[in-house]
């Protein structure tokens, strides 16, 4: 079944349809009874949680770039330096 939400970002307004099995529809309609929520905002509220769990945050984007590098940093960094 196709399921319209109504999702907001800051001041931006977007209306999207969904297709959603029959079990996660009679699950998100239990959910939205016991928090007493309409189904846009809890999935807003899913929307948001799933992209800050997936963000890259730039620590982690950097930590262990060099993990298949063999050479040392310093060294590495005067062989760059050599190239100027």
């Amino acid at each position: 079944m196709i399921y319209d939400a109504d999702i907001r970002y800051g001041r931006w307004h977007m209306r999207t349809l969904i297709d959603l099995p029959d079990t996660q529809i009679q699950a998100l309609a239990a959910l939205c009874e016991r928090v007493r929520q309409p189904r846009a905002a809890v999935i807003r509220e899913a929307i948001a949680e799933y992209l800050e769990r997936r963000a890259t945050k730039p620590a982690e984007a950097a930590y262990g770039l060099w993990g298949a590098e063999v050479m040392d940093g310093l060294a590495y960094q005067e062989k760059v330096r050599a190239e100027w």
